[in-house]
Formats: C-alpha cells, structure tokens, sequence
C-alpha cells in the first residue's frame, strides 16, 4: 500500500502512527496497567510492584545467571578472606554461608531491608502526594463527595513512589558488587556478585583473583561489625528512620510539578512516572542531625573495615594498597545509582570523612593493640563522634582521669555559711570547681 503514489503516510496502514512510536505506547500502558492492577498494600509502597520493575532494569542492561565456576570462586574467596581476618581483628567471622549471586537475586534479598529504610519516607510523600493529586482543581463541595476518589489518588501516589524507589534499587544494583558494600546491612548473608566484581575491575591492571579477594576480605570484614556488634544495625537504620520523622514535603512544589498532568496520555505518565526529580524532601535541622549521625557511623564503619582489610592483607595481596584507594574514591564519590537515590529519598548513603576515621581507629591499635581497638565497639556510648573525627590522638588519649585527692581536704571540711566572709567562700568554689 506504501508504494502507491500519495499512500506514503496514510493512517490505514498503521491507525495507531499518529500517536507516536507504538513499542513505547505499548510499553507504557502496560506499565499503567500493572500500576492499576497492582493489589493494594499495608504500606505506602507496593513492594511487588517495585521489585519487578528493579529486575526489569537490570535485566533490559543484562543479568546472566551466575555460572557455577563464579559461584566456586566466589565462596572460596569469602571463605579464605575470612580465615585471613581471624588475624586482624578479635571480632568472631560473620560468613556462615557465603553466596555468590545475579544482579537480580541482590534486589530479591534486600529488599526487606529497603523497606524499612524507605517506608518512613515514602509514606509522608505519599500523604502530601495524594492530597495534592486529590485536591488539586477540586472544589471545595466536590472534595467532601470525592471519599473514592481520594483513596485512588492516595493508591496513584504510593505507585508512584513505588516507581521511582524500583527505578532507584535497580539501578543501584548495577553498581554494587555485594551485600554491604554501600555501608549499611542489606542482607544477612555475606555475598559478592560477579557482575558487579567484573564492573569494578575495567580499567584496572590488577589479577582478577587479586580483585575478587580483596572485595571478599571488605565483604567478610562488614559482616563480623554487622554479626557481632549488636547495637549497629539498629543504630545505623534508627538514624535512618529518625531522619525519615523529620521530613518534610514542599506541597506547592509538587502541586506545580503535577499540575496539567494528563492520565490519558501514555507519554506524559510515562515521563511523570520515572522522574527522578518527581518527589524531593526538604532537609530540616532535625534531618541535617540525624544525617550527620548516620555519616559518621557510616565513616567509623569503613574505616574500621578498611583498617581491618589493611591488616588482613599486608603481606598476602600486593595490589592491596592501590584497590583501596579505587574502594575509597568510589565510596567518596558514589556513583550515579546512589545519587539518584540520594535525590529520590534525601539520603546520600556514603560516609564523608573516610580518611579521617581510618586514622582514628590506626591510631587505637597503635596504642591499644587489636583487642583494644575493637573493644570499643562493645558500647555505642564508647563510639567517637564527629569531633573525636577532628582530634584522633585526644580521643585515644581519653580524657584526664579524675584527681580525687584535690577535693578531700574540700569534701572534709562543711562549705561557708552564705553571708560569711565571702571571699573565703569564693576561694573554696574555686577549688572544688578545678577538683571537678
């Protein structure tokens, strides 16, 4: 029909060219309608939902099965780099069943743990979302009659934010190499995944073998903080979480970014729906508190891990010196995965000080010794601050002990009685002040 002499742009030979490229009209509306069919959740995320479009991620970038030679190497690596930690670090292994997984087995384990990370958000950018999609350009009368109609807008935004926390993770798990390496505990399990270990190795001019047991050595050391140091993960999700009671949402904001949005045009919702820029928290003191917390833990744990890794592997890995430095720079800097989940939730999940709190815990066992380095994770109150970041030495040092015998003759004698010699009195508060 095409070949006829004015038929080259007739609609008859496709009805549907005039509304645009027919694959992405398919894939968006299909895309719509696993969001309406979506059963509804608990939550403000439908969690299926999200997970199925982070494993249509990483499968449109290529996510083979982990071949049974990977798997082998992979648990020999953890397992040696284990048996190589017992002589750095007092802290008991935390690799009981070392696994080697796919791209899309890492979005499948972790998944518990980002919902507990993003729920506390998610669900007050749902509430300010749903609002403004129920509110806008309704009158007044009209929202009291709108009971049904609020429930669906209040659906719509969880799946949205559905949306872009799947885009986020399977994103992010291009990136990542295994269970813990952007610092936090994803998973139970200690796991390293070969493509994010062959990832991480173009460029370099180092053994794979090298590569891939070193990044065992960070992956086992994790989990020994995660397994036996009981108070941590609480610690590094409350702060989380605190942050997430703090949020807040600019409603105007986002009132102008949905406005004119059009639920009959595939295009426009597709673009809507995978925006990273859809949905940005404000920071709030006590959000800028509770990241600063989570920042220096996040530090204090990798400079423990890279302190530990140090010890583990001097003498053993020759390339041991330079793959840190590669580990540092990419956690410093985090990759374009974290920032789209730092846009997407508020939340950068990389330490800031990494040098410093690795010369912080070389300087305890230079004067501690090993057991005494790693005592100090028995307690959260023992932890160096971000201060203690600052003054390396004088955190080591500890504070002055107390002179006790500067207040015995004080402690003995009854203080002045008010109104009586007064400058005798002000010499005897100064004394028991310095003995304080």
């Amino acid at each position: 029909m095409t070949d006829l002499p004015g038929r080259e742009n007739d609609p008859n030979d496709n009805p549907f060219a005039m509304f645009g490229d027919p694959e992405q009209i398919a894939a968006a509306m299909r895309q719509f309608a696993d969001m309406l069919s979506a059963p509804p959740t608990s939550g403000p995320v439908n969690w299926d939902m999200a997970k199925n479009i982070a494993r249509h991620v990483v499968v449109a970038e290529g996510d083979p099965s982990v071949m049974e030679g990977e798997r082998r190497q992979i648990v020999d690596a953890l397992n040696l780099a284990d048996l190589w930690l017992n002589e750095a670090t007092s802290l008991p292994s935390g690799v009981s069943n070392p696994q080697a997984w796919s791209r899309s087995e890492w979005i499948e384990k972790t998944v518990p743990v980002w919902q507990k990370l993003c729920d506390p958000i998610a669900a007050r950018m749902v509430e300010t979302m749903s609002g403004t999609l129920s509110a806008s350009g309704l009158p007044p009368e009209a929202q009291a009659m709108a009971g049904p109609l609020m429930g669906m807008m209040k659906q719509m935004g969880g799946m949205m934010v559905g949306q872009q926390i799947g885009q986020a993770i399977g994103s992010l798990a291009l990136e990542v190499i295994g269970a813990t390496d952007i610092g936090l505990p994803l998973s139970d399990s200690a796991a390293l995944l070969p493509g994010g270990i062959s990832a991480f190795s173009q460029g370099l001019e180092t053994p794979a073998e090298e590569i891939r047991l070193y990044l065992a050595l960070r992956e086992a050391a994790h989990h020994r903080l995660f397994q036996h140091v009981p108070w941590l993960r609480a610690h590094l999700l409350g702060a989380v979480e605190e942050y997430a009671r703090g949020i807040t949402v600019d409603a105007s904001a986002l009132e102008e970014q949905l406005r004119g949005l059009d639920l009959n045009n595939p295009e426009q919702l597709q673009q809507a729906l995978s925006g990273g820029n859809l949905l940005k928290p404000e920071e709030t003191e006590r959000q800028k508190a509770a990241l600063s917390r989570l920042e220096t833990m996040l530090a204090l744990v990798e400079g423990w891990v890279g302190t530990v890794v140090d010890g583990a592997a001097d003498g053993k890995l020759p390339s041991a010196t330079a793959l840190a430095e590669t580990v540092r720079r990419r956690r410093a800097t985090g990759g374009p995965a974290e920032q789209t989940f730092a846009t997407l939730v508020g939340l950068e999940l990389r330490p800031r000080r990494l040098r410093e709190a690795a010369t912080l815990w070389q300087a305890l066992e230079s004067d501690r010794g090993v057991d005494g380095r790693d005592a100090v994770w028995s307690h959260p109150d023992l932890m160096p601050t971000a201060d203690d970041l600052d003054n390396p030495e004088g955190f080591v040092r500890g504070e002055p002990e107390l002179d006790l015998s500067s207040l015995e003759g004080t402690l003995r004698e009854p203080p002045a009685a008010p109104g009586k010699d007064d400058d005798k009195g002000d010499d005897k508060g100064d004394t028991g002040g310095s003995g304080a």
